[in-house]
């Protein structure tokens, strides 16, 4: 029925086709206000341009909004397996250009070229080689001008768990780099990333939307304060030293925190965090030994499965007494198995815990959202046009030899302007 709403709309306000000599006329002319009702009642903007046929860009993904935490966890690609991993994609028919963002909130696939009408089940199914019975709800994909705008939301933080989250522009701009490392990329990517960055800046520069520190990690320490209180007084233990880890650990010593243990298979990686916050190191081997009067424990490895099990918490818990134990499990794929949870005395939080308080208190950054949407909506057009010219070298020679936001060295570049 909606279809077909918009349908009636178009024909009778669109009028004719563009005009032979280019000019935009008729239906690219529709009553913006008109347009703009019927973006509100579908809740995105739309792109009705001559582009999309060009443009040949897809984006296939699972994210927060659409999977749990256990689902999510099966498809997280590590970063030490991205090289093969962008092979794999590579090897899909049709996929000329690919690029994979990975993080603990979403797994997305980018490519170009001639995919753009494969269902997403379909293409999860090529590159995982098998899927499990319900899965296919999970996943999701987006083509031309809305895989460009979701992409610039993606890169702005307007799609993360905690809205206007600075953490996923570093995890994109490092994605982006694997993939021209492995030289999985083409003019087409290399330029959409690109201008994904500059609209991820200027998101963050000229609105509110980032404003404040939240993220995931703030999140996790801001759950410790309601159960605890003030942290003075409590042992807590950070498992990994990565940049989750270390913003933690930062947040805990700034909420006054002062037992701060932290433990990673890079003992020297854990000293340094250790330093950092006025903590204390502790071998990856040992770490279960502080169990015994340890009040808050953070996880954020990269490990490929559980590193917290019952086997080697419930020999501990026995001489707690009927001490609390809080979990707080921020990796994908999970460090602390679910069937901790069910042990007397330990209560564990999840990603998707975690996102359940985000939501809560994220009411004055997605006021900000609409403004945020207006300026990308701007960008897409822009880029558009850029698919357009590209694909009539007629009407502009140079636009097949050097992307208009790289940098001019001759040579594609991997930094954002």
């Amino acid at each position: 029925m909606v279809a077909r709403g918009l349908g009636s709309l178009w024909r009778n306000f669109a009028g004719a086709e563009p005009a032979l000599d280019g000019s935009q006329m008729g239906g690219y002319f529709v009553h913006h206000r008109l347009w703009a009702l019927v973006e509100y009642v579908l809740g995105y903007p739309l792109y009705l341009r001559g582009a999309s046929g060009k443009m040949n860009i897809s984006c296939f993904g699972l994210s927060h909004q659409t999977a749990s935490v256990e689902i999510r966890e099966r498809f997280a690609i590590a970063d030490f397996a991205l090289p093969d991993a962008l092979l794999r994609l590579r090897a899909i028919e049709g996929v000329e250009e690919g690029l994979i963002v990975s993080t603990c909130n979403r797994t997305e696939f980018y490519v170009a070229g001639g995919v753009s009408q494969l269902p997403p089940a379909r293409f999860f199914e090529d590159f995982y080689s098998g899927l499990r019975l319900g899965d296919e709800p999970h996943f999701y994909g987006l083509w031309a001008e809305r895989c460009v705008h979701h992409l610039f939301r993606v890169v702005s933080g307007l799609e993360s768990m905690v809205v206007g989250e600075t953490e996923i522009f570093g995890q994109v701009k490092r994605a982006y780099e694997s993939a021209v490392r492995e030289k999985a990329t083409g003019r087409r990517l290399n330029k959409l990333f690109q201008k994904s960055f500059h609209v991820g800046k200027q998101v963050r520069s000229s609105t509110a939307v980032g404003r404040g520190s939240i993220s995931v990690g703030s999140v996790a320490v801001d759950l410790a304060e309601q159960i605890f209180g003030k942290l003075e007084g409590c042992k807590i233990m950070v498992l990994g030293a990565g940049d989750t880890s270390e913003k933690m650990a930062r947040s805990f010593k700034t909420r006054g925190a002062r037992q701060i243990f932290v433990s990673n298979r890079s003992f020297d990686r854990a000293q340094l965090l250790a330093q950092e916050t006025g903590g204390r190191a502790i071998h990856f081997e040992e770490w279960e030994r502080e169990f015994a009067d340890l009040d808050i424990l953070v996880t954020s490895t990269s490990a490929p499965h559980a590193i917290v099990t019952v086997e080697k918490i419930a020999p501990v818990l026995r001489h707690r007494g009927d001490r609390p134990l809080f979990m707080i499990d921020v990796a994908v794929p999970r460090d602390i198995d679910p069937k901790v949870h069910r042990l007397d005395g330990v209560y564990v939080y999840d990603l998707d815990a975690l996102q359940s308080m985000a939501e809560r208190s994220m009411e004055a950054r997605k006021q900000e959202i609409v403004g945020c949407d207006r300026l990308i909506a701007k960008h897409v057009v822009e880029f558009q046009n850029w698919v357009e010219k590209s694909a009539n070298p007629m009407t502009n020679p140079g636009a097949c030899l050097a992307p208009a936001f790289a940098k001019p060295t001759g040579a594609a570049s991997c930094e954002a302007d």
